[in-house]
C-alpha cells in the first residue's frame, strides 16, 4: 500500500520497455530522466527500490542500481539513507513534445552533363590513387598521427613549387607554397590576411560568384571592373574606385567570359598594383587545360614588384573531393597567412598531402593532365557540335573547361534555366555572374567529368526548349499588338 501511493499506478506506463539485447542502465536511466524532466515524476517523489525496477522490466538488479546511481551523480534524484531515492526538489522541466517521424533523407542535386566544376574522371589515375593510398595506409609514419604544419607538409609544397614553376612560369620555393582546402579556401585566408573590413576592392565584372561572396562576406567595398575583350580594365578601374587596395582576376580564362587578358593588359594592372601599393589575386583555376596554342603565362611570373598573389586548386584536375590548393604568396605575406591558417582548420589533411605529393613526384599527374586535357578538348568539340543546331550563340574556348552560350535577344537565362535542367544539360545563368554591369543573357556550361557523347547527347535536347520560348515570346508580342 505504501508503494502504491509514492508510486502512482501510471508510473510505469509512462517508461518503454528496456531493449532486448543490452544498453539496460542507459535505456533505464534515460526513460526515468525524460520522465522527471516532463513533469510525470513530481519533485520530492518517492522511486521504487531497485529491487521493484528490476521486476518490473525484467532487467538485473545492477542495471537499476547503476542507472539510479546515474540519476544521483546528474542531480535529478537523490538517495535518503534509510528512506529510499527520490526525484531532487529542483530538476529542470520540459513540456512533453509529440514525436514526429524524422524527415527523409535530403537528396543530393542531380550532376549533369555541362554541371561546372566536375573533376576530370581518369580510371588510369584512379588505380593508381587507390595504390598510392594503400601504399601510405599500410606503413604509416609519426607524422601520420600528429598534428601537420599549417603551411602544408614540405614534399607537397615542393611538388606544387615545382609543377607551377615549369608549367605556369611561377617565380616560387617551397617557402612562398601555403597548401589550402582548395582555392576559396585560399582566397579566403588572403582577404584576412591583408585587407582590413571597409576597404575597397575590384572585381572581375561579371565575376566569379563565390569570390564575389568572400570579398563582400569579409565586408569589403566590392568594385566591379567591366571586362572586355582584353581583359578587366584597368583605367575603368581607376575611374570607379581609385583608391582600390586589391584586385581579384581570372587572367589565363576569364570566368565566365573565357576572355584571356592580354599582355598589355596584364602589364598595365601590375604597373597600377606597384604605383599605389595595391595586391593582385590571380585565380589561376584551371591553367592546366589549354586547347590550342602556348600556354598562357602566369600574372606572377612577370610581376617584378611582388604584388601578385597566386591561387590554384587541384580540384579541376583531379577532383573538387581531394579539398586541396594552395597559395602563392609573397615574402612579406607568408607569416600572416599562415597565422590565419592555424586558427582556423590548423592545417591540410595529411595522408591526402602525401599521397598528392607521390602522384607529381612520380610523374603521373603530370600523365593525368595530358590524359584529362584531351578528353576534356573531346567534351568541348561534342558540346559545340550538340548546340550546333539550337538558336544558341556559341563561343569556343580556347582555354579551361567551360563555355558560353547565349541566348536570343529578348529571352531571359535566368526564365529557362529550369527547363534546361529538366531536359538534363547542366547550365548556370550567365547573367547571375554580373555585379553592376548590364548583364549578357546566356548559359555557362561546363565539359569536364562526362564521356563526349554523353555532353552532345544533352546539348541537342536544349534546342527544342529554347525554340519554344522564342515561340511562345513570338505569340506574347502577337498577342499585345492584336490588344493594341
Amino acid at each position: 500500500m505504501r508503494n502504491s501511493r509514492t508510486n502512482p499506478p501510471d508510473w510505469s506506463a509512462s517508461i518503454p520497455v528496456s531493449p532486448e539485447g543490452g544498453g539496460r542502465r542507459a535505456a533505464l536511466y534515460a526513460a526515468v530522466r525524460r520522465t522527471i524532466e516532463t513533469g510525470g515524476l513530481a519533485p520530492g517523489a518517492k522511486l521504487p527500490t531497485t529491487r521493484e525496477l528490476a521486476a518490473r522490466f525484467g532487467i538485473s538488479r545492477g542495471a537499476a542500481v547503476a542507472a539510479y546511481e546515474m540519476l544521483v551523480a546528474d542531480g535529478f534524484a537523490e538517495a535518503r539513507v534509510g528512506a529510499g531515492t527520490f526525484v531532487a526538489a529542483r530538476v529542470p522541466q520540459f513540456a512533453e513534445t509529440p514525436r514526429s517521424p524524422p524527415p527523409p533523407p535530403a537528396r543530393e542535386p542531380a550532376i549533369l552533363p555541362g554541371t561546372l566544376g566536375v573533376g576530370m574522371e581518369d580510371e588510369r589515375t584512379a588505380r593508381i590513387l587507390r595504390r598510392l593510398f594503400d601504399r601510405r595506409l599500410a606503413r604509416p609514419t609519426l607524422h601520420d598521427r600528429a598534428y601537420g604544419d599549417p603551411r602544408g607538409t614540405p614534399a607537397l609544397r615542393a611538388e606544387i613549387a615545382a609543377h607551377l614553376r615549369a608549367a605556369r612560369g611561377v617565380k616560387c620555393s617551397a617557402d612562398h607554397v601555403i597548401v589550402t582546402s582548395g582555392s576559396q579556401h585560399g582566397l579566403d585566408l588572403v582577404v584576412r590576411a591583408a585587407l582590413r573590413p571597409g576597404e575597397p576592392v575590384w572585381i572581375e565584372d561579371p565575376c566569379y560568384p563565390m569570390a564575389l561572396a568572400a570579398l563582400r562576406g569579409a565586408g569589403l567595398a566590392v568594385t566591379g571592373v567591366p571586362v572586355d575583350g582584353e581583359g578587366l580594365s584597368v583605367a575603368a578601374g581607376e575611374r570607379l574606385a581609385p583608391r582600390a587596395r586589391a584586385v581579384y582576376v581570372t587572367p589565363s580564362h576569364q570566368f565566365p567570359l573565357g576572355v584571356a587578358m592580354t599582355m598589355a593588359r596584364r602589364l598595365e594592372l601590375i604597373d597600377w598594383a606597384k604605383r599605389v601599393g595595391a595586391w593582385i589575386v590571380e585565380d589561376d583555376y584551371d591553367s592546366e587545360f589549354r586547347h590550342a596554342g602556348a600556354p598562357l603565362a602566369s600574372l606572377q611570373g612577370i610581376d617584378d614588384g611582388g604584388r601578385v598573389i597566386h591561387l590554384g586548386t587541384f580540384s579541376k584536375a583531379l577532383s573538387p573531393a581531394l579539398r586541396v590548393g594552395w597559395v602563392v604568396a609573397p615574402p612579406e605575406l607568408v607569416e600572416a597567412i599562415v597565422e590565419v591558417r592555424a586558427r582556423s582548420d590548423r592545417f591540410a589533411p595529411r595522408l591526402v598531402e602525401d599521397v598528392l605529393a607521390d602522384l607529381m613526384r612520380e610523374g603521373h599527374f603530370a600523365a593525368h593532365i595530358r590524359r584529362s586535357r584531351r578528353r576534356a578538348r573531346e567534351g568541348r568539340d561534342a558540346l559545340v557540335t550538340g548546340l550546333a543546331g539550337t538558336p544558341l550563340t556559341v563561343a569556343v574556348p580556347d582555354q579551361g573547361l567551360h563555355l558560353i552560350a547565349e541566348l536570343p535577344d529578348g529571352l531571359r537565362d535566368t526564365d529557362l534555366v529550369p527547363a534546361v535542367l529538366a531536359a538534363g544539360l547542366g547550365v548556370r545563368a550567365l547573367s547571375s555572374t554580373y555585379v553592376a554591369a548590364p548583364p549578357r543573357q546566356g548559359f555557362v556550361i561546363g565539359f569536364s567529368g562526362f564521356h563526349s557523347t554523353d555532353y552532345e547527347a544533352a546539348a541537342r535536347r536544349v534546342g527544342p526548349v529554347i525554340e519554344r520560348a522564342i515561340e511562345m515570346r513570338r505569340r506574347s508580342f502577337q498577342r499585345r499588338l492584336a490588344g493594341e
